[in-house]
């Protein structure tokens, strides 16, 4: 679970640098020059690197929680008493924890 919120986190900050990048090159459009031209291309490519890894870790994590919820629906199916065992003792246990406060 911490890994699907690490990754989420992850992406939503490249998602950002991402617009911050695309809102400075339209804000540089007007300036020409074979420098900042040179400059503007490799931060385009960048850019469009960074997109597609973000579709990939998109995907990815997707999977993984695919992946997680049928191998738990799969357990709970074979060892149904043991989820109801393991569900009432987690229910006592945040009960404990939220009764403490």
């Amino acid at each position: 679970m911490t890994t699907t919120v690490t990754t989420e986190k992850l992406i939503e900050d490249l998602q950002v640098v991402v617009r911050d990048a695309e809102a400075l090159l339209q804000a540089t459009a007007a300036q020409t020059g074979e420098k900042i031209e040179g400059v503007r291309a490799r931060a385009t490519e960048s850019l469009r690197q960074a997109r597609q890894r973000i579709a990939a870790a998109q995907a990815g994590a997707a999977r993984e929680i695919r992946e997680a919820a049928d191998s738990t629906d799969e357990y709970v199916r074979e060892h149904p008493w043991q989820a109801v065992g393991i569900a009432a003792g987690a229910g006592l246990l945040i009960g404990l924890l939220i009764g403490r406060r």
